[in-house]
């Protein structure tokens, strides 16, 4: 399964635009967003996914009840509180925005999972822990990198990439 990974789109909507185009004309299956949604009007860009798109909330969403009404009115988006834990089709991906990092650390140290995907640090890449994947799209927004990215992580070959937009 390919599943698309976006974190910090920080309220960038022809970035975020970029990025659902991207994930649809790439066959992701799932799209994951790892927090830092910020404003509700990203949810309706979000919800041109093709694909379901889960959520986590990241440490500057602010107004969490209209961002949690505005999925409600997708149909494809939802944002599963602080920690959503996913099934890729067998592939167990816990997700987490990453502001936490004594949680960070120790869901990555616990390798309870085939992977962990995480944003807050706007630092994209992707590493090893054991037989487990641990991915951080960067930042979608592109405000303190001065590079938009994302990943696409392939289940099946348990890798990911880091994508520039």
């Amino acid at each position: 399964m390919l599943v698309g990974i976006i974190s910090d789109t920080h309220d960038h909507l022809p970035l975020v635009r970029a990025a659902v185009g991207f994930f649809n004309s790439h066959g992701a299956e799932l799209v994951l967003h790892a927090g830092d949604f910020i404003s509700p009007f990203v949810i309706p860009e979000l919800a041109q996914c093709t694909m379901p798109v889960v959520g986590v909330f990241g440490n500057n969403d602010g107004d969490r009840a209209l961002l949690l009404a505005k999925c409600a009115e997708t149909g494809n988006v939802s944002i599963r509180g602080s920690f959503a834990e996913v099934d890729a089709g067998g592939f167990l991906i816990g997700l987490v925005h990453g502001h936490e990092k004594e949680l960070l650390g120790s869901l990555v140290r616990s390798c309870a999972f085939d992977c962990i995907v995480h944003g807050h640090t706007h630092e994209a890449g992707s590493y090893r822990v054991g037989e487990m994947l641990v991915v951080n799209p960067g930042e979608a927004c592109g405000y303190l990198s001065g590079s938009a990215t994302l990943a696409l992580l392939d289940t099946e070959e348990r890798s990911a990439r880091i994508v520039r937009l």
